[in-house]
């Protein structure tokens, strides 16, 4: 690994995470991403584009029902999720494999079967190319922009395919995405579920949480809003108690 590389710990300290300290840097999204799987969750969980595994080891530490697969295309990140799931106990149930998430022969190529996974979930890239200066930093740029204009929905089409039937994906994104979020969604997924998340409470949505079911016909549902910081800037309780791992998405 040619970038220098450190331990955050995450969870109230229970989750030890090695990532590079330049670069893509896990953090409240990938809390955030993790506190939307339900407590009960089981089965195999993949972890789309998953960098150093930050949404995806969060998500195993407090769900012992739940395989692991970790899959991102920069091979730093792989190496970095693999000794994360060492350092948290969790690799005799988890492991993380090199791969194209948008390419199935890919995919296929590092032995992930469409849909293999139970639960799905991801953070895709926020950008669209044009949409903003690209990061001299390589992997930065990589993990925050997309390649081509539809990359959004070639990345949720992807999700899609790894996801059993009837199993479910869990994505956060930017709220001001959320009409291609399920436009990429229509016709592969239903019962949806959208929390908007605000930074304070008298402010626009800055993310939204998305819970959808492969295969379903559900109708959507919009949820109460999720509120990060109280006036003052610090954490609300529920804020507080999901960066703690104490707590989980109310869906």
């Amino acid at each position: 690994m040619s970038a220098s590389h450190g331990a955050d710990l995450l969870l109230g300290g229970r989750l030890h995470l090695h990532q590079a300290q330049a670069g893509h840097r896990a953090g409240t999204d990938a809390i955030l991403l993790a506190a939307a799987v339900p407590r009960a969750a089981s089965g195999l969980l993949i972890d789309a584009g998953s960098s150093s595994g930050a949404a995806g080891l969060a998500a195993a530490l407090d769900r012992p029902d739940l395989r692991l697969l970790l899959i991102d295309r920069e091979a730093d990140a792989v190496a970095l999720a693999a000794r994360n799931l060492v350092a948290n106990g969790l690799a005799d149930r988890g492991e993380a494999r090199l791969a194209d998430l948008l390419v199935a022969k890919s995919r296929r190529e590092a032995g992930i079967a469409d849909g293999a996974g139970a639960v799905v979930v991801s953070n895709p890239p926020f950008l669209d190319p044009g949409q903003s200066r690209r990061s001299p930093d390589e992997s930065r740029a990589r993990a925050h922009v997309f390649d081509a204009p539809d990359g959004l929905d070639r990345w949720v089409r992807a999700c899609t395919a790894l996801c059993a039937p009837q199993g479910e994906i869990f994505l956060i994104h930017r709220a001001d995405r959320l009409a291609a979020l399920l436009a990429a969604l229509d016709g592969r997924a239903g019962g949806i579920a959208v929390v908007p998340v605000h930074a304070r409470a008298d402010g626009d949505a800055i993310r939204v949480l998305l819970r959808a079911r492969r295969g379903s016909r559900a109708p959507l549902r919009l949820r109460p809003p999720l509120v990060l910081h109280a006036a003052d800037g610090r954490f609300t309780p529920m804020a507080e108690a999901l960066h703690r791992g104490e707590a989980v998405v109310e869906w």
